[in-house]
């Protein structure tokens, strides 16, 4: 699982391990707008396509957590279970409660946190209520890509080639 605030660099981990590793992934956003999330607002907010509703996810953050709480109110887990079935790895989750069913269900074996707390400020608890503290591993992200890149990397070596 690979956790941090909006926009410190979650996906492109993922998109690093993809590349560099073969990790099949895909971003909670887009899989909770191809399951549900496109049909519930496409006409409040006159979406044409899922990709518009996707791009626009950062303007209704609290609005998007609020409705995957929803969505998983029977099972915390049941968006994670779904992404799991088609993915190595989940990435994106903003809810400690739905953290804490995944790590009951033993649906996830490591937690990484990608931390651009230098250059990204905290998220409002309205719309993430999980913090660095829920890691077993933290990657820094506060300078350049390629940075970021390397440390990537060297993580993937010691996960995927051990």
């Amino acid at each position: 699982m690979i956790l941090g605030v909006a926009r410190s660099g979650k996906d492109s981990m993922a998109e690093i391990l993809h590349e560099e590793f073969g990790l099949k992934y895909k971003s909670s956003s887009m899989a909770a707008v191809e399951i549900f999330i496109f049909n519930v607002l496409k006409y409040k907010y006159k979406y044409k396509t899922m990709v518009e509703c996707f791009e626009d996810r950062v303007n209704h953050r609290a609005e998007w957590h609020k409705l995957i709480s929803d969505y998983n109110k029977d099972d915390k887990a049941k968006l994670a279970k779904e992404i799991l079935r088609i993915s190595d790895c989940y990435v994106g989750m903003r809810d400690l409660d739905e953290l804490n069913e995944c790590k009951k269900q033993n649906l996830i074996d490591l937690i990484i946190w990608v931390d651009a707390g230098d250059r990204i400020p905290t998220e409002d608890k309205s719309s993430c209520n999980i913090d660095k503290t829920c890691a077993d591993i933290i990657i820094e992200n506060d300078k350049d890509y390629d940075t970021f890149k390397e440390k990537v990397i060297r993580l993937g070596k010691t996960l995927f080639n051990s």
